[in-house]
């Protein structure tokens, strides 16, 4: 039977680069979007196209708990070896300005997503004994951000829900481990002004952002 892999957030960036990582290797591959569809279904023809794997996009909030249901119902998802939690957004701006309902969005995108993905995802794995599951976070989950305290807060938890969820998963040979991700160059990064960019840069020992290409290659050895 061909491996099976989720990828969330799959249409742009990250995500598409690890979804087309994995069709590389074999993978039969779910892709999902919230507002992307027409770029996430030509990419998953594309993938067919050259790897000869089944790609199935799906367009749905994974921080909705019924999105995620008709996601494993709709794709009729039986069985999975590879789960990467990687949906997210950011948002730009001074606490004291962000607005319940914008602080709500980035933790159930970032977060919550993760919660509910996993949760039909396990069973499937545990059934089969084995499965990773990789969430993508990162570094200001651990250093935190100015101006961006809903996203270092999302982040931060799902560092600790990986470690937690990593001893509980254990018993039954699924690892289960999160990418830390610096600043890497994707649409969602792409906010910053050329000065704002430049003063990143300026912090990073390298010079330069990271690619999704990098960030891909470093999710496939995890």
């Amino acid at each position: 039977m061909s491996k099976k892999a989720l990828v969330t957030g799959a249409s742009r960036g990250i995500g598409r680069a690890i979804a087309g990582r994995l069709a590389s290797q074999g993978y039969e591959l779910y892709l999902t979007c919230l507002n992307s569809m027409d770029a996430l279904t030509e990419y998953a023809k594309q993938l067919h196209e050259k790897h000869g794997v089944g790609c199935y996009p799906f367009q749905g909030d994974m921080g909705c708990a019924a999105d995620v249901e008709r996601l494993f119902s709709r794709a009729s998802i039986r069985s999975l070896d590879v789960l990467v939690n990687n949906a997210g957004i950011s948002y730009i701006g001074l606490l004291q300005d962000m607005m319940p309902e914008e602080w709500n969005r980035v933790l159930s995108t970032n977060l919550t997503s993760c919660f509910l993905t996993c949760r039909k995802a396990i069973p499937l794995m545990v059934h089969a004994k084995k499965g990773r599951i990789l969430n993508i976070s990162s570094v200001w989950g651990a250093a935190g951000a100015s101006t961006e305290a809903a996203y270092s807060a999302s982040k931060g938890a799902v560092n600790s829900l990986t470690k937690a969820l990593a001893k509980e998963l254990a018993p039954s040979n699924i690892q289960v481990n999160a990418l830390a991700c610096g600043v890497i160059d994707t649409d969602m990064n792409r906010c910053f002004s050329e000065e704002e960019r430049r003063a990143l840069m300026e912090e990073i020992p390298a010079g330069r952002f990271g690619t999704p290409e990098e960030a891909a290659d470093m999710a496939f050895r995890l």
